[in-house]
């Protein structure tokens, strides 16, 4: 058995690697999936600091990192190269919010917002907001959120209309408030 001591944030698998990120480092760690055995070195990301999840896309071999709670870093797994793909906290940025938790759609990247308590959904080719998914006012903090294969969203959350520190899972199925085309 494999030890590791780090304040692990996010895991993901591609084919036989598996990818960890850990909190205040700027480095992908990989490990063979099976055995969990180090692969070299780990890819060096320059500037990404404290991540806080990793996701990986089978059909464009790219990691997704959310890192420094104000971007997504994409890195190749093929060549390591890496670019930072989606500044979300920079005023250039038509919206800000902060990304904390990551999940692959059928359309792209779902990113789950701890501030404003929000998904956002990404296409993983061109980084454009293909939707936002709203709440309801009552969920005080999204923990994370995945899409089924029936196109809803399941999410975990803190606030219930009960109890605003309550947590919970529900499903969501009409809050998408908008698409952009």
């Amino acid at each position: 058995m494999v030890y590791v001591v780090v304040a692990m944030s996010g895991v993901a698998q591609l084919g036989d690697i598996a990818y960890v990120v850990c909190e205040e480092s700027s480095v992908i760690r990989r490990y063979e999936a099976h055995t969990l055995s180090p692969l070299g070195e780990g890819i060096h990301v320059e500037g990404m600091k404290d991540p806080t999840d990793i996701v990986a896309c089978r059909h464009d071999r790219q990691l997704y990192v959310a890192a420094n709670w104000d971007c997504i870093w994409r890195v190749s797994a093929d060549d390591h190269s890496y670019v930072n793909w989606l500044p979300t906290g920079s005023p250039a940025h038509a919206f800000q919010f902060r990304v904390y938790k990551m999940s692959l759609t059928s359309r792209g990247l779902l990113v789950t917002s701890s501030q404003p308590p929000a998904l956002y959904e990404y296409n993983t080719v061109d980084a454009q907001r293909l939707r936002v998914v709203q709440l309801p006012q009552f969920v005080s903090e999204l923990e994370h959120g995945v899409e089924t294969s029936r196109g809803t969203f399941v999410v975990g959350h803190r606030g219930t209309s009960r109890d605003k520190w309550q947590h919970a899972v529900g499903e969501l199925f009409s809050a998408v408030i908008y698409l952009l085309q």
